[in-house]
């Protein structure tokens, strides 16, 4: 891949018929997952439930959100990194992983809203308790999707190796399941405290391990931009640059960890 990797990507995004089947279907699966977002949107201008001081249906517009930028940007950084990469089967194997855990996510989110119950930590009964569980499964194959992005991506690179940006999508990818799938865990048996915290996000800045949640997420969105970046401005510097500001992230990401838990 090229300098030009960028454009060529946003031309074949653009140009549906130059995508895989299973590329395709991602496309629509997070444009669903907008629609769904906007149904969801406009059915809670008429309800007033809260959960946790939070409307109810906060939590299934967040998820659904997410969910489309996900899938959006693994089809984009497949295509940017190595196209041939989306033609194969190990990639319609990935797109599966990421809509049925995604999937699940979203409907079970979505139910227990509908009925005014809490999805996350719902332990009152067995059959919650095993959701709650189920759902931090779902979360852990949803992030490891990208860690086997990773991988064939960057066992597809051939005798000339990944360039900066590459190795910056393949970075990004594996610091997305580091990152998010440890602090899932963390947030997983240490509930945020309730209220509406910060606005849009709905924060706090005390007790709270979301924000990291969120930073080691988007690891994969923020790690392949600065690598073509860094490529693209810094000349011999990029790879260097790009070890750096992964690093860099690594340690807010530990900041805002050991922040949340008030140590």
């Amino acid at each position: 891949m090229k300098n030009n990797g960028w454009t060529s990507a946003m031309e074949s995004m653009a140009d549906l018929t130059t995508l895989s089947f299973a590329s395709k279907a991602l496309l629509i699966y997070g444009g669903l997952m907008l629609l769904a977002l906007g149904l969801t949107c406009w059915v809670s201008l008429s309800d007033a439930r809260t959960l946790r001081d939070v409307g109810i249906w906060v939590k299934p517009m967040k998820f659904m959100a997410a969910t489309a930028l996900f899938v959006w940007t693994t089809v984009w950084l497949c295509e940017w990194a190595n196209p041939a990469v989306a033609q194969g089967d190990a990639y319609k194997g990935i797109c599966l992983l990421i809509f049925l855990t995604s999937l699940f996510e979203v409907v079970y989110i979505t139910f227990q809203a509908s009925q005014g119950e809490a999805s996350h930590y719902n332990t009152s009964d067995p059959f919650h308790a095993f959701m709650f569980g189920l759902m931090g499964l779902a979360a852990v194959g949803l992030t490891a999707s990208q860690l086997w992005l990773a991988w064939e991506i960057g066992s597809a690179r051939g005798p000339q190796g990944l360039t900066v940006t590459a190795w910056g999508v393949v970075v990004g990818l594996v610091l997305t399941f580091v990152l998010s799938t440890v602090s899932g865990f963390m947030l997983g048996g240490h509930q945020a405290p309730a209220g509406q915290g910060l606005p849009w996000v709905g924060w706090h800045l005390h007790q709270d391990i979301r924000p990291s949640h969120f930073l080691g997420v988007h690891a994969q969105q923020l790690i392949p931009l600065w690598g073509l970046i860094a490529e693209r401005c810094l000349g011999s510097y990029a790879s260097q640059a790009l070890g750096a500001g992964s690093a860099l992230y690594v340690v807010a990401w530990g900041v805002l960890t050991w922040m949340s838990l008030g140590v």
